[in-house]
């Protein structure tokens, strides 16, 4: 196993974002049903601003637990704003990080995605689904 590989190698480097300014949470949901997402970095003016998981969006939904309760959903999601449910200012790495400390983070963090920024440029996201997938390839 390669102990200083970075993480720019196992990143996704083609990254779905939400703005801040210009998405609410229909769009959000949207992104991440039909792109099959499980995180969505934030950005506000060029810059990370936060990030949103389809955990927290699952948490706003009531319609598949009771019947005909769609309006309710879209009352919710009305109500609230992309900053109101994202988790602000999170934890990110560079693409030079190894991808051993990324996998130290998210062990002990308890992260599932880590948004990696490069200066002030979102330049890719790292899941954990991305490092057990690199740690089979070594085996």
């Amino acid at each position: 196993m390669k102990k200083r590989k970075p993480v720019a190698d196992i990143m996704t480097k083609h990254v779905y974002t939400a703005d801040l300014e210009k998405d609410d949470l229909h769009s959000v949901k949207d992104l991440i049903n039909t792109k099959h997402l499980r995180h969505v970095p934030v950005i506000h003016k060029g810059k990370l601003a936060g990030i949103i998981s389809k955990s927290d969006i699952n948490r706003l939904t009531f319609s598949s637990l009771f019947e005909d309760q769609e309006d309710a959903d879209d009352a919710v999601f009305d109500m609230l704003k992309i900053e109101h449910v994202m988790t602000g200012k999170p934890k990110s790495v560079s693409s030079e990080t190894t991808i051993r400390e990324v996998a130290e983070i998210l062990a002990e963090e308890e992260y599932h995605s880590l948004p990696v920024v490069d200066g002030d440029e979102l330049v890719g996201i790292v899941t954990t689904t991305d490092v057990i997938k690199y740690m089979l390839e070594q085996y």
